[in-house]
Order: structure tokens, then C-alpha cells, then sequence
């Protein structure tokens, strides 16, 4: 695998789109972060992690409430004042979904970046 991330997020989206309850992703620091930003946000119910083997996984609990969600390619850098730029490019309608962002302070959404006035890494869209 060459991105976890991107295909920990396509497996979220399969899951959703065919009804399932849970799903189980290869456990990383950088996909549990994100999963927690999409738990604060009421994407996911919940997440926990557990031993497969020699492997850690993840098990989520989806919600039900994902309509699109993927991995931002290249890792855009983007500063305070370019969020609104990138949430045109990747949200369809204003206050509808988060781009999910890596700053100095840990992994956020767009809109808590904003507040705290943090630039980062783009990491993913979700709606």
C-alpha cells in the first residue's frame, strides 16, 4: 500500500455506500487522528483499536452520514488565509462538510484551524 490514509478513507466510503454497520482499517497514528476529527465532527459514532494477529486494526463504527469522503493529493500547504480557496475546490456548498487538516497542533478540521488560526497540511475532504 502506498497511502494508507487514501485507502483507509475509500474503504470508509465503500462501507457507507453499501450499508454496512462497521468497518476495520489498518491502524495508524495519522488514520486514528483523522478518525477522531471525524468523530468530533459526527461523521463516525466511534472508533477502537484492537490486535489481528501480529497486525493493529481499527474498528469503526459508521454512522451513516458520509455522502463523499477521500484523500487530498498532492498534500496542498495551506495558510489561514487560503482555507476558503480549497473548501470551494473540495466541499460542494458552504457549512456542508470539513476539510480534515495537519497543523503544529494536531490534526483538525478546517473550521477549528480557523478559529485558532492555524495553517497545516491538507489531509482529506468529507461531506
Amino acid at each position: 500500500m502506498a497511502d494508507i490514509l487514501a485507502d483507509s478513507l475509500n474503504k470508509l466510503k465503500i462501507y457507507e455506500s453499501i450499508g454496512k454497520d462497521y468497518c476495520e482499517l489498518d491502524s495508524t497514528k495519522l488514520v486514528k487522528a483523522v478518525l477522531q476529527t471525524l468523530k468530533e465532527n459526527g461523521y463516525i459514532k466511534g472508533f477502537e483499536e484492537f490486535t489481528n494477529g501480529k497486525f493493529k486494526k481499527v474498528r469503526v463504527a459508521l454512522a451513516k452520514k458520509i455522502n463523499d469522503i477521500g484523500a487530498i493529493k498532492p498534500r496542498h500547504a495551506v495558510s489561514i488565509d487560503e482555507y476558503n480557496k480549497y473548501e470551494a475546490r473540495y466541499i460542494p456548498s458552504k457549512n456542508f462538510g470539513i476539510l480534515v487538516v495537519s497543523t503544529p497542533k494536531g490534526v483538525m478540521s478546517n473550521k477549528k484551524a480557523k478559529e485558532n488560526h492555524l495553517g497545516g497540511r491538507l489531509l482529506a475532504y468529507v461531506y
